[in-house]
C-alpha cells in the first residue's frame, strides 16, 4: 500500500490551485452565477475548530456548484472592524486605546492588521476553502468605510436612523453601548436579600438582588389587586441607607407571588425599570458612571465598582439591621458576549436603526428565504418577536468606521457630507452650519461592526463593479448568529433595496468536546491547525461532513482516523486499477457485472446530486463512501480481478472502461469533500484523458446511458449476497479466502446469474457450480 505524505501533497496542490487560478471568478463567463455571501472571520486570533467545521461545509457547496456548471462568486473577507480587533491589539501591544489619541491607536491597529492578516487567511487556504482570494474585502478598509457610510446616509435620509438620549444597554468593561443581539444569558450566583423600607413608623419589605441600586430607587410598585399593601398606596417610602423618599404606586408589573410582592423601581436595573419610569413619568436618579463606578448619587460609596458597592452596601445593611432575610441563589443575567460582564442601562445619546415599527415586515422577508434546515426560521422569528429595542449602532470606541455627521449645537442641525467626500472622519474635517454658519461639532462615535457586516452582499459586489446583485444565491450562517448577522443583513436588504439578501440560507451547528461547548477557560479547545498537520485537511473536512446542516457535532479523533483511511484507500484503489489499464473513451460491449456496477453507480450519482441540491452534503458523502468501500472495493474489484489479468481482450476492455469511469466518478463525487487527494489522483491519472486543468473544473457526473432490466437490482443483490455468504463460511471455518469451493445454486439463481457465473466463480474461487439447494462446500 502506498503511504501518503499528506502534507507534501497538500502543499503541492495548494500551490497549483493558486498558480493556475483554479477558483477565479470569471467576469466574462456566460455560465449562470452562483453567489455566496461569505462570512468574514474575525481577525482576533487563529482559526478555531468551529471555523474549520462551518467553512468546510460551505465549501462543499461552492465546489459542487462549480462542478455543476455555475460561475461561482465566492469572495473572501475578514472582519477586522471594532471591538475584537481593539481587544487583540490592546492585548498584543500591551496598550489601552483610551490612553492615547484616536488617530494614534487607529494607526497601530491598521499596521498590526497588515502584519497578521496574511497568515490568518492562510489557515483558510490550508483548509482548502476554494474562495477567490483576489476578491478580498475587509470590514475596515477604505472601500468598505465608504460603502458603510453611504448606506448610513441612505437610512438617515429615509428616516430610518435616529439619535436619541435614552437608557442604553451598556458594557462597563469596554465602556460602550451594545445591541440586544449581542447579549447572552449567563447563570451567576448572588444574594437575594429582603430589605426594610420605612413608611412612617411601619416597615415595607422588598426583596432584591441589586442593593447597589438603592441610590437610584425612584419608586415602589405594588399590585392593585394586592390587599396587603393597599394602606401604603400614595404614601412615601424611605430608602434604607440612602434615606431619600420615593412614592408608592399601584402597577400590575408587581407580581404578588414574587419575593414579597413589592417591586423596587430603579434607574436603571433592567428594561422593565426603563419602561416603568417612562410610563409613570418618574425622574431618574443615575448613580453609575460609564466605567461601572458609583457617582456622587452613590453617596459614601462613590468611586466603588458595582460589585464592590454591592458587597459594602450589604455589609452596612446588616450592621443597621435592615435585612430580614437573605439567601444565596443562582439566576440568569444578561451579559455582553464579548466581555462576559453583566450589562447596565445608562442614559447616553446614541444612534439607532428603527426595527420595532417594522417587525411584521421583517418576519415576512425572512419567510421569503429558503432556510436549511427549515426549522431554523423559528429562531429568526422568535428573535424578532422578542425584541424590545431598536438596533443600537453607535459605539464609543476608537477603532471603527466613523459616523459621518456633524451637529450644530446652536441650531440643533445635523450636517451630512456629500457622497463624493466618503469615506470621511468628522473629527478630521471641519463643517459649518448652513443656517448660522458656526462651526459644527463632529460626531466622535463609530459604527458598531454589525452595522457594516450587515452589508456584506453590497460590499462584495462592489469589488467587481456591482456585477452581482442581491439577492445572492446563498448565505452560510452559524445558528448562534441568526439573531445578529442573518437578521441585520435581512434588515439592510429590505431597507435599502426592498428585497431579500439571498435566496437560500444554510445554518451550521457548533462543535463540542464530550458534549461540552469548547472554551479556553475549560481548557478543552481543539486546534484545527494541529489536526491538519497530523491528519491532513481532507480528513478534517471529511469529519466536518459527518454532520447535517444545523446539527452540532462532537469532536472525536476516530472520525479523523476514518477520514485519513479513506484518503489512503482511494489512492491505493486507483493505483491498483491503473496498473494494467488501457484507456478507451468509447464504451465497449459491457460484461454483465460491469453493466450492473454502472447501474449501481448511476443510483449514487442521482442520490448525491439530489442531496447536494438540497445542501445535504452529509448524505451525499455517506452514499458515495458506502458505495466506494463496500460495492466498489470489497466486491467489484474482487469480482473482476481475474478478468483484468487473465481475461480476453473483450473482457479486459469492459473491465477497464468500467474501472476508469467508476473511479473518475467516485473521485468527482468526493471532490467537494476531500479536494486535495481527489486533485492529486486526477492530475496523476485522469487529466491527460479528460483535459481539464483540475478535477474541480470538471463537469459533475451524469448518469451513464446503460440499458436496464427489471431483474438488474435483484441479480446484483443476489450476487453480493452469495459472495458474502461464501466469505462468511470461509471465515467461520478459519479457511483462506483463496480456498476452493464447490458452490450449489438453485435453478432460479443459476438462470438469473448465468451472465455472471464466470465472475462469481472467480471471486469465490469456485471450482464448480452445481444446481440444487444452496450450499457451500470448502474443498
Amino acid at each position: 500500500m502506498t503511504q501518503l505524505n499528506i502534507r507534501e501533497i497538500e502543499e503541492k496542490i495548494k500551490k497549483y490551485w493558486e498558480q493556475e487560478k483554479i477558483f477565479k471568478f470569471d467576469k466574462a463567463s456566460k455560465k449562470p452565477i452562483y453567489s455566496i455571501d461569505t462570512p468574514p472571520p474575525t481577525v482576533s486570533g487563529d482559526m478555531h475548530i468551529g471555523h474549520a467545521f462551518s467553512y468546510s461545509q460551505q465549501d462543499f457547496i461552492a465546489r459542487y456548484k462549480r462542478m455543476a456548471g455555475f460561475n461561482v462568486f465566492y469572495p473572501f473577507g475578514t472582519d477586522d472592524n471594532g471591538l475584537p480587533t481593539e481587544k487583540l491589539i490592546e492585548k498584543n501591544k500591551k496598550i489601552k486605546s483610551k490612553s492615547m489619541s484616536r488617530t494614534e491607536f487607529i494607526n497601530i491597529c491598521l499596521e498590526t492588521l497588515k502584519q497578521i492578516t496574511p497568515e490568518f487567511i492562510q489557515s483558510w487556504k490550508n483548509l482548502g476553502v476554494s474562495a477567490d482570494y483576489n476578491i478580498y474585502y475587509s470590514t475596515i478598509n477604505k472601500q468598505t468605510q465608504k460603502l458603510s457610510q453611504k448606506y448610513f446616509l441612505d437610512l438617515y435620509k429615509k428616516g430610518l436612523i435616529y439619535k436619541k438620549d435614552f437608557p442604553t444597554i451598556w458594557d462597563v468593561q469596554f465602556q460602550t453601548p451594545v445591541a440586544q443581539a449581542e447579549l447572552e444569558d449567563k447563570e451567576k450566583e448572588t444574594f437575594f436579600s429582603t430589605l426594610k423600607f420605612k413608611v412612617g413608623n411601619e416597615e415595607l419589605l422588598i426583596a432584591t438582588t441589586r442593593p447597589e441600586l438603592l441610590g437610584s430607587c425612584v419608586a415602589i410598585f405594588v399590585n392593585p389587586q394586592d390587599k396587603r399593601y393597599k394602606k401604603f398606596v400614595s404614601k412615601k417610602a424611605k430608602v434604607p441607607l440612602f434615606n431619600h423618599e420615593v412614592p408608592i404606586l399601584e402597577d400590575k408589573s408587581a407580581e404578588m407571588e414574587k419575593g414579597t410582592g413589592v417591586l423596587m423601581i430603579c434607574s436603571y436595573g433592567d428594561k422593565y425599570d426603563v419602561d416603568a419610569i417612562n410610563r409613570h413619568k418618574l425622574k431618574p436618579i443615575i448613580s453609575f458612571n460609564k466605567d461601572g463606578t458609583l457617582n456622587k448619587n452613590g453617596l459614601k460609596y462613590k468611586g466603588l465598582k458595582i460589585k464592590e458597592a454591592r458587597e459594602k452596601i450589604l455589609q452596612d445593611l446588616k450592621k443597621e439591621n435592615l435585612i430580614t432575610e437573605q439567601k444565596k441563589i443562582s439566576h440568569i443575567v444578561n451579559v455582553f458576549e464579548k466581555s462576559g460582564e453583566e450589562i447596565e442601562f445608562l442614559p447616553t445619546e446614541q444612534w439607532f436603526i428603527k426595527i420595532l415599527e417594522n417587525k411584521k415586515q421583517l418576519i415576512k422577508q425572512g419567510r421569503k428565504i429558503n432556510w436549511h434546515p427549515k426549522h431554523m426560521i423559528k429562531r429568526y422569528e422568535n428573535w424578532i418577536n422578542g425584541l424590545d429595542w431598536d438596533w443600537s449602532i453607535s459605539r464609543e470606541r476608537h477603532f471603527g468606521i466613523p459616523i459621518p455627521v456633524w451637529n450644530c449645537e446652536k441650531c440643533n442641525e445635523i450636517i451630512l457630507p456629500e457622497e463624493k467626500e466618503l469615506p470621511i472622519d468628522p473629527t478630521e474635517v471641519k463643517k459649518s452650519c448652513p443656517k448660522c454658519k458656526s462651526i459644527a461639532t463632529p460626531e466622535e462615535k463609530v459604527l458598531d461592526t454589525w452595522a457594516t457586516s450587515s452589508l456584506t452582499p453590497q460590499i462584495t459586489s462592489s469589488l467587481i463593479d456591482n456585477n452581482i446583485k442581491v439577492p445572492f444565491s446563498l448565505r452560510p450562517n452559524g445558528h448562534d448568529i441568526i439573531r445578529t448577522w442573518a437578521f441585520y443583513t435581512i434588515v439592510r436588504a429590505f431597507y435599502h433595496e426592498k428585497t431579500i439578501p439571498w435566496n437560500d440560507i444554510i445554518i451550521s451547528g457548533i462543535v463540542s468536546l464530550k458534549g461540552e461547548k469548547m472554551s479556553k477557560s475549560k481548557g478543552n479547545v481543539i486546534d484545527p491547525i494541529k489536526i491538519m498537520e497530523q491528519f491532513g485537511s481532507d480528513a478534517l473536512r471529511y469529519w466536518a461532513s459527518s454532520s447535517k446542516l444545523g446539527e452540532d457535532l462532537d469532536y472525536q479523533e476516530k472520525d479523523l482516523v476514518t477520514g485519513k483511511k479513506f484518503v489512503n484507500k482511494i489512492l491505493n484503489a486507483t493505483n491498483f486499477a491503473f496498473l494494467n489499464m488501457k484507456y478507451s473513451k468509447k464504451i465497449p460491449e459491457l460484461q454483465e457485472s460491469d453493466r450492473l456496477l454502472l447501474i449501481q453507480l448511476n443510483k449514487i450519482i442521482k442520490s448525491s446530486t439530489n442531496a447536494l441540491n438540497e445542501y445535504n452534503y452529509s448524505k451525499a458523502k455517506l452514499d458515495t463512501e458506502k458505495f466506494f468501500w463496500i460495492t466498489f472495493c470489497d466486491n467489484y474489484l474482487e469480482l473482476i480481478k481475474n478478468r483484468v489479468y487473465n481475461g480476453t481482450e473483450k473482457e479486459k476492455s469492459s473491465a477497464n472502461f468500467t474501472l476508469y469511469n467508476a473511479l473518475l466518478t467516485i473521485n468527482k463525487l468526493m471532490a467537494p469533500i476531500t479536494p486535495f487527494i481527489t486533485e492529486e489522483i486526477y492530475q496523476e491519472y485522469f487529466k491527460k484523458n479528460e483535459g481539464k486543468k483540475s478535477i474541480h473544473l470538471e463537469n459533475w457526473p451524469k448518469e451513464f446511458k446503460i440499458k436496464e432490466t427489471k431483474k438488474d437490482e435483484e441479480n446484483w443483490d443476489k450476487l453480493i449476497e452469495i459472495i458474502g455468504k461464501v466469505r462468511q463460511k470461509k471465515s467461520e471455518e478459519k479457511k483462506s479466502m483463496k480456498s476452493e469451493i464447490i458452490l450449489t445454486l438453485s435453478k432460479k439463481d443459476e438462470e438469473n446469474l448465468s451472465k455472471l457465473i464466470n465472475d462469481l466463480k472467480s471471486v469465490t474461487n469456485a471450482k464448480e457450480i452445481k444446481e440444487g439447494n444452496f450450499d457451500i462446500e470448502i474443498i
